[in-house]
């Protein structure tokens, strides 16, 4: 089905296995804040690694396993399958970066990462511009050989598992000020400090904390790619994520559809399974059928990425695929909470975590609404015929 090679057969299988593994520790990451003892998460990540499923998105240039973009959406949905982030040791660094990393970043940062030594995280957002990065107020000013960094940023996510951090500001001169740039900033730089750490809807080990750079003082060196380059790797990454992101609520969506049938099948109401009522089987019908949906375009825009399509139309796909399995995997969430009834409303419950953890599919790496204007930007200047 869906014209998968027997390679990606297998990697499908083993990534199936091991996020099955990781599904059996949901409970207790739910008991305990979404955290797991040292010990068991430092047993993920080592599996990860030995298995081939971590840094999916890594040439072979810099250790990783060269994976295509339809493989890397193979992994990504069984990780989807899995509660309470569990599945985030199934890590994807920075899918520009090998080609942009200069030497000093290269040692110090990329490869010690696709090695699963270290971790990174984003500080993009902003408390004045979420989803609008063109409008950041963090500045970077450049000091002779070093940039002066200085800014708060909002859901940082990671920030507290991460070793590093890529920090995104608009240069506050020079040749390109107001241009916006990259960089790259160690966790425990001198000026960098958390503000806060908010409590959110989901129970997951990994935090997103408010940080504010205060007067950071970086080298030149850690400057990503050049000065006007900062948006593109952001548009390359939210091209990425948005993509992975779809992967994932074909997962949480299938595991959700095979919960929900399973308990209508044994769940007996008036002397018959509750399958058998039409309403629910109407519910039921309707996830699978989104499901089915969902997965086709998500493959399909993975398909067009390994082809090389043109970036912009790329643009538009990615946005497509997330924002319909996005909604779609809220509506299967919604529905699995019904079937259940009141055990839906339960947090030992699969459909009761899905209904809270899925709710920010629609809000990160770009809202719904965003992806909407972003498809119909590209409809506009290219016709229907480029997109689909």
């Amino acid at each position: 089905m869906y014209g998968l090679s027997a390679e990606d057969l297998e990697l499908q299988e083993r990534a199936r296995a091991f996020c099955d593994e990781l599904i059996d520790w949901e409970t207790a990451a739910e008991e305990h804040d979404g955290r797991l003892p040292d010990d068991v998460a430092g047993k993920h990540h080592r599996r990860a690694l030995e298995l081939g499923l971590y840094a999916t998105n890594m040439p072979t240039s810099v250790g990783g396993p060269g994976l295509t973009s339809l493989q890397q959406v193979l992994v990504q949905e069984q990780g989807g399958r899995v509660t309470n982030g569990l599945a985030w040791c199934l890590a994807t660094p920075p899918s520009w970066w090998p080609e942009v990393a200069n030497d000093h970043q290269r040692e110090r940062w990329l490869l010690p990462t696709v090695r699963g030594e270290l971790q990174e995280c984003y500080a993009i957002t902003e408390e004045g511009a979420g989803s609008d990065l063109t409008d950041l107020a963090a500045t970077a000013h450049r000091d002779g050989d070093d940039y002066v960094l200085d800014g708060v940023k909002w859901h940082v996510t990671s920030f507290h598992e991460a070793d590093y951090v890529f920090f995104q500001a608009v240069l506050a001169s020079g040749p390109h000020a107001g241009d916006q740039a990259l960089f790259v900033v160690d966790v425990d730089a001198p000026g960098v400090r958390v503000v806060r750490t908010p409590a959110y809807t989901h129970t997951l080990g990994h935090r997103h904390p408010v940080v504010a750079f205060e007067g950071v003082r970086v080298p030149s060196t850690h400057l990503v790619g050049t000065e006007e380059d900062g948006m593109s790797f952001v548009f390359e990454w939210f091209r990425f994520e948005r993509l992975m992101v779809a992967a994932r609520c074909l997962g949480a969506a299938e595991r959700l559809v095979d919960e929900a049938t399973a308990f209508a099948r044994e769940r007996r109401v008036g002397g018959e399974p509750l399958i058998r009522k039409q309403l629910v089987q109407a519910m039921l019908a309707d996830s699978v059928t989104e499901l089915f949906a969902a997965r086709a375009m998500t493959y399909e825009t993975a398909r067009s990425v390994d082809a090389g399509t043109d970036r912009k139309v790329l643009h538009a796909r990615c946005s497509m695929a997330k924002l319909y399995a996005s909604e779609m995997a809220g509506r299967v969430a919604d529905r699995a909470v019904q079937v259940f009834g009141g055990r839906g409303y339960m947090r030992e419950n699969v459909a009761e975590r899905f209904f809270r953890e899925l709710r920010v599919e629609r809000i990160w790496e770009g809202a719904s609404e965003v992806q909407r204007l972003i498809v119909a930007d590209q409809l506009a200047k290219r016709g229907r015929s480029a997109l689909v």
